[in-house]
């Protein structure tokens, strides 16, 4: 299933996590693990963020993928299902 996967992560905690390298090292991590097909980190309402899409082969992959970045980020976090339009169009 891909999946899209969403974060955003306030301004101080940003600021906090740069400084100790705790950003750096979470975002290593989460794209170590997912191994995505895109990733993109952008600003969203002034905050730091990313946009994620990867395959996830087991629900129970998302408290691993989300926990470390509510406990060392707080961050604020969607995910979402998606097809490409090849898949869409097979479909209807």
């Amino acid at each position: 299933m891909r999946l899209i996967f969403r974060f955003s992560i306030p301004v101080h905690k940003g600021n906090q996590a740069v400084s100790d390298g705790t950003l750096a090292l979470a975002l290593r991590s989460l794209v170590e693990r997912v191994k995505p097909e895109a990733a993109y980190f952008h600003l969203d309402d002034g905050c730091r963020a990313g946009t994620i899409v990867f395959e996830a082969t087991d629900q129970l992959q998302m408290a691993e993928i989300n926990e470390p970045l509510f406990a060392k980020l707080d961050a604020k976090i969607d995910i979402q299902p998606a097809i490409g339009l090849e898949e869409l169009l097979e479909k209807i």
